[in-house]
């Protein structure tokens, strides 16, 4: 299945296209089976479920990688992959771009920070030139092997350098041959509208409970002009509450049995994670 043409169709469609984030596969799994169309493979989640650490640029290319090649193999919906700078300049962002095709992601998020990058909505950001970035965006047009393959080209520059030469430089990735454009942490629905009102390709809106943008439901975001909404941090701040609260219970009484109203069945949680289809590969092939 091409899942970069089945990208490009969903945001074709008139209703803003949902890609709740995802800091792991599980996570990824359970997106898909809530009938979420798209998932988005967030690199704030994977510094955090993979190092433990902040999102600072730490994880590596391999790293985010095997974690791109794991999301894709799990689900059959499309998966949008944080691709951070690139991991480098032009020349590693076509590295970068083949490597996460072949892994079977539809499309690849790359930003224009300076490396190490840091999270979109944390201060202490800087932008390398437009000129760069643009060459960067050139280049991962060129490395895609499928033409359907999806370029999103992030820009950081509101933060340090205000609204206007952050849509400056959005315009020039776009006539770069980025597909989506993604203007990061617009501080105001005033910014959001004067974003989505300059492009001709879609437009990404991120979500970050407690980030510098209005946090806004989907369709208020649809009826401000964006084709595409990400919250990649949600899943990531549900679960650290969750996994506080069940070791603070197990800390006090040594038991976990109050908390099992909160928990997925055993049953179900088996299912999700698709022992039935295992056992029914084992009846017909293993032998035994």
């Amino acid at each position: 299945m091409n899942k970069g043409k089945v990208l490009r169709n969903l945001l074709a469609a008139k209703e803003i296209l949902v890609a709740p984030g995802a800091h792991d596969v599980l996570t990824a799994k359970i997106i898909e089976k809530a009938g979420f169309q798209a998932v988005y493979m967030t690199g704030y989640g994977q510094a955090a479920s993979h190092l433990g650490t902040a999102d600072v640029g730490l994880m590596t290319m391999s790293e985010m990688l095997s974690r791109a090649n794991n999301f894709a193999s799990a689900v059959d919906i499309p998966v949008i992959a944080d691709g951070d700078t690139g991991f480098g300049n032009a020349i590693n962002v076509m590295r970068t771009v083949r490597q996460y095709e072949m892994a079977g992601v539809a499309a690849i998020q790359l930003e224009d920070q300076v490396a190490p990058k840091k999270c979109g909505h944390m201060t202490g950001r800087q932008v390398i030139q437009m000129e760069e970035m643009v060459g960067k965006i050139r280049a991962a047009v060129e490395a895609r092997q499928n033409p359907d393959f999806v370029i999103i080209a992030r820009t950081d520059a509101r933060t340090i350098h205000g609204i206007d030469e952050a849509i400056r430089r959005a315009k020039a990735y776009e006539e770069a041959g980025a597909d989506i454009i993604f203007v990061e942490s617009p501080e105001s629905v005033d910014e959001m509208k004067k974003i989505t009102s300059g492009f001709n390709v879609p437009v990404l809106a991120n979500m970050v409970e407690g980030g510098r943008t209005p946090l806004l439901p989907a369709r208020e975001l649809e009826k401000i002009g964006y084709d595409m909404v990400i919250f990649p941090t949600a899943s990531t701040y549900m679960v650290a509450q969750a996994m506080k609260n069940l070791m603070a219970e197990l800390m006090k009484t040594g038991s976990t049995e109050n908390l099992i109203p909160s928990m997925i069945p055993f049953p179900e949680f088996n299912e999700l994670i698709g022992l039935t289809e295992i056992r029914e590969l084992e009846a017909k092939f293993v032998i035994g």
